[in-house]
């Protein structure tokens, strides 16, 4: 009786759309990219480390001509994190720019370099590829069909400066020309202020600039796009965030342990 009487609720609520019968398949272990992220977008990830810093808002100023305000404009940009299942990559967009409208910036595994996929402000795109030296990011096109070749240096001088290069080479030039470089502060700070410090971001090891509580628990992100793949997995971010801390730490007390010389 007892039976006949749930069968007939679950029947009756089921027919006013109220009742959803959770299944294995329903489980956030089992969504898309709910079960942790691939080994692959991992890899992807600690190959993109180094831009970090670069996570964030920022206000720019355009100049064809160094120190010099001729010509010159203003422009905001901000850098977000990009993360699916099995991929990983920064995006750079854009307000009021001249030069760029967005950037995709990926790493390739196979040549081992850099790739950004850029949109122009007129809705045109290039392709540019190329090595990180230091803090120098240099990525440049395969020459058009009239030899012109298109240059992108990116700068990280500190956590709150940073200079984007844009240069050109004609067909029979050796080197490249200053097009104009846009030079950014972080947006909330000052030149003169000293580091921006502030908690990690618990997907990328990043500057975190915005929290999410857990289970009671606060953590923090870097931004919308470290946040979605938080919301996604927390546990399996979770768990690679202290993955991450361990190796870290191994690291640190193996350095320590090396004999001076």
């Amino acid at each position: 009786m007892r039976y006949t009487w749930l069968a007939a609720t679950v029947f009756c609520m089921a027919m006013n759309g109220v009742v959803h019968v959770r299944g294995a398949e329903d489980e956030p272990a089992s969504r898309p990219g709910a079960s942790g992220a691939s080994a692959k977008r991992t890899a992807l990830q600690e190959a993109l480390a180094d831009f970090n810093p670069l996570i964030g808002e920022w206000r720019g100023i355009g100049q064809p001509v160094r120190n010099s305000n001729k010509d010159s404009w203003k422009e905001s940009a901000a850098w977000v994190w990009e993360l699916k299942s099995d991929q990983a990559a920064l995006k750079y967009t854009v307000s009021e720019g001249k030069l760029l409208r967005s950037a995709l910036l990926t790493w390739d595994p196979t040549a081992r370099e850099f790739e950004l996929q850029a949109t122009l402000p007129d809705e045109s795109t290039r392709k540019y590829r190329g090595k990180l030296s230091g803090n120098k990011l240099t990525v440049q096109t395969v020459p058009d069909d009239q030899g012109r070749e298109h240059q992108i240096v990116i700068t990280q001088l500190n956590e709150k400066r940073t200079l984007v290069l844009f240069q050109t080479k004609g067909q029979g030039q050796t080197q490249f020309n200053r097009v104009a470089e846009v030079g950014y502060t972080r947006e909330g700070t000052k030149l003169a202020e000293e580091g921006v410090g502030g908690p990690e971001c618990i997907v990328t090891g990043g500057r975190g600039t915005m929290s999410i509580v857990y289970k009671g628990k606060t953590y923090w992100v870097c931004c919308s796009g470290c946040r979605d793949a938080f919301n996604d997995d927390p546990e399996g971010i979770i768990a690679q965030a202290a993955e991450r801390a361990a190796k870290k730490k191994a690291a640190g007390t193996k350095s320590a342990d090396k004999p001076k010389s």
